[in-house]
């Protein structure tokens, strides 16, 4: 049976999987960046980890203001503000440079990627990997929707809930064509009917 990957909506279930991507793993560091990144970008897992380092940092590595990318599955333009993973980049950024350091044979600050994968730095880490990364996190908390694409979920609903609920904003940050789209992606058209639902007397 196909997996349901659903956005993370309790914010103690969120710290939960956050501190687990950042203590549970040696590449810890890695794997957290890229769920905050996605999370704040609202990006597609497959354009996250085609980021390359040239695309947040400028030539002194501070992280610039916005990236400027074309989405891999839709082709369109999409400008990523980065102020608000701007200290989780900044602290990335160090890891990296700590990392090569302590594993010379290692080259991963020196690699071209944003998230180099570990064993063949001259390459990004592949989306399969990340999703075992997400389904052992998912394992180690027993929750059973977490995937790749939870991240991207669970950015587009915090922008949902905290805008006043503004899924035009929502709809135009995942680069989808129609609201009615958002709705679905995040499993909110069923949740609104039922919602609406509940306030209707029957009789």
């Amino acid at each position: 049976m196909k997996q349901v990957v659903k956005p993370i909506k309790n914010r103690k279930v969120l710290e939960e999987v956050k501190n687990c991507l950042l203590n549970d793993f040696d590449t810890g560091r890695r794997n957290y960046t890229i769920f905050q990144v996605g999370k704040a970008t609202l990006l597609r897992v497959s354009d996250v980890l085609r980021l390359k380092k040239t695309d947040v940092y400028d030539n002194h590595g501070r992280v610039k203001r916005n990236a400027y990318i074309i989405d891999k599955k839709t082709k369109k333009r999409n400008v990523l503000y980065l102020g608000p993973v701007e200290r989780d980049l900044e602290d990335y950024f160090d890891w990296l440079e700590d990392f090569e350091s302590e594993h010379p044979q290692k080259l991963v600050f020196d690699s071209i990627w944003l998230f180099p994968s570990m064993t063949h730095p001259n390459k990004h880490i592949d989306e399969r990997r990340f999703y075992m990364i997400m389904h052992t996190v998912g394992q180690k908390l027993e929750v059973d929707y977490l995937g790749t694409h939870t991240m991207r979920k669970t950015g587009a609903y915090m922008v949902y809930q905290q805008s006043n609920y503004n899924i035009a904003l929502v709809s135009d940050l995942l680069n989808h064509s129609s609201e009615k789209q958002t709705f679905r992606y995040l499993g909110l058209d069923q949740e609104t009917r039922e919602n609406i639902l509940d306030t209707i007397d029957f009789g």
